[in-house]
C-alpha cells in the first residue's frame, strides 16, 4: 500500500509504503485508516483523499465491486474512508489513475488517446481518450489484463473466472512461473543455477538474471513480451491510441519486455495502428499514487465530492 500526500502541482510531500498481502477486507480497511491519519499528522490541511484500488470500481457509487488479487467484494470503500476522515473521498481503479498520471505528467503526456498497462502481480489497464478517462457504464471498464490472447488457455489468476487471459500470460507472475520452466529446461543456466540452489525464481529474479546477460532468463521475456505484443495488437486496432505506456514493476526489464513487444505489434495490428509507439511509463510506482491526487483534486473542483 502506497499513500503519500501531494500539492496541487502533484509534488509528493510525504509519502510510506506498508505491506498489505494475506490481509482481510477489515485488515485492509484498517490500516488504510491509519496511514491516512499519519499522513495528515505529517501534513496538515488535507483537502481530499483519493484512492486508486486494484479492482472494478463502481465510480459513482464509491464500491469495490471485485479485485482478482485481493479479498475485497462490494466494499463502500468511499462511504467507510468518508466517515472515518470526515474527507471528501474519490475512488477510481489503481491503473486507471496511473493512466491519468501518465497522461499529465508523464510519457502519455499531451496524447489525446493513449492505453496504459500496469504489469506486476496481475496487469491493470487504463485509458485516455479523448482526453478523458474511460470507465465504462458503471467505471469497471478498461480491465485489459483480463483480455483474452489464448482461446484455451491457462486459468486466469486470482478470482477472475476467464481463461487464457494476458494477466495470466504476461504478468510477473507469469514471468517467475516461465522462469520456473525454463530451470528445469536448461539445468545450466543461470536459472538453473538458482533452482539447484533452492533459491525463489520470480519476476524479479528472472528480471534481474536477464539484465545480467543470462540468454535463458532473455528467452523467457521474448515469450512474455510477444504474448504482451499479442495484447497490444488487439488494443492497437481497437483504440488507434497515439503511445502504449507501460508500467509497473515489471519495467524494470525495459527493452528486454518492450522489444518483443514492439515487434509483434508491428507484425500483426492493422496499418496505421502497427506503428504505435510502445513506451516506459516515466513516473514509476508512484504513477498510481500521483493519479489518485489528482484525480481526487480534478473531482473536487468540479464539484463532485
Amino acid at each position: 500500500m502506497l499513500l503519500g500526500v501531494l500539492d496541487p502541482d502533484s509534488k509528493v510531500l510525504w509519502e510510506s509504503r506498508e505491506a498489505s498481502t494475506g490481509q482481510t477486507e477489515d485488515e485492509l480497511v484498517e490500516l488504510l485508516v491509519r496511514e491516512i491519519d499519519e499522513a495528515r499528522a505529517k501534513c496538515p490541511g488535507v483537502s481530499a483523499i483519493g484512492l486508486g484500488i486494484p479492482a472494478t470500481i463502481n465510480h459513482d457509487q464509491g464500491i469495490a465491486v471485485s479485485a482478482v488479487n485481493l479479498p475485497l467484494e462490494n466494499l463502500p470503500i468511499r462511504d467507510l474512508i468518508g466517515e472515518r476522515t470526515g474527507l471528501p473521498v474519490f475512488v477510481d481503479n489503481d491503473a486507471t489513475v496511473a493512466a491519468l498520471a501518465e497522461h499529465l505528467d508523464g510519457a502519455a503526456r499531451g496524447a489525446e488517446n493513449a492505453v496504459m498497462l500496469t504489469i506486476g502481480t496481475g496487469i491493470g489497464g487504463g485509458l485516455i481518450l479523448n482526453g478523458e478517462i474511460y470507465r465504462g457504464s458503471t467505471g469497471a471498464g478498461s480491465e485489459l489484463g483480463h483480455t483474452v490472447i489464448e482461446a484455451d488457455g491457462p486459468p486466469c489468476q486470482g478470482n477472475c473466472p476467464g481463461r487464457g487471459c494476458v494477466e495470466t500470460l504476461a504478468s510477473g507472475t507469469a514471468l517467475g512461473r516461465e522462469g520456473r520452466a525454463a530451470a528445469e529446461r536448461e539445468p545450466d543456466s543461470a536459472l538453473g543455477a538458482m533452482l539447484a540452489a533452492g533459491e525463489t525464481i520470480d519476476g524479479k529474479a528472472v528480471t534481474e538474471t536477464a539484465l545480467s546477460g543470462d540468454e535463458t532468463a532473455r528467452g523467457v521475456f521474448d515469450l512474455v513480451g510477444s504474448r504482451l505484443g499479442v495484447a497490444l495488437t488487439s488494443f492497437a486496432n481497437i483504440f488507434e491510441p497515439e503511445v502504449f505506456v507501460i508500467g509497473g514493476g515489471v519495467i524494470a526489464a525495459g527493452e528486454l519486455l518492450l522489444e518483443p513487444a514492439r515487434r509483434v505489434l508491428a507484425e500483426r495490428a492493422l496499418p496505421p495502428m502497427k506503428a504505435i509507439p510502445v513506451v516506459a511509463a516515466e513516473l514509476g510506482s508512484d504513477a498510481g499514487m500521483i493519479g489518485a491526487a489528482a484525480m481526487a483534486r480534478i473531482e473536487l473542483e468540479q464539484g463532485q465530492g
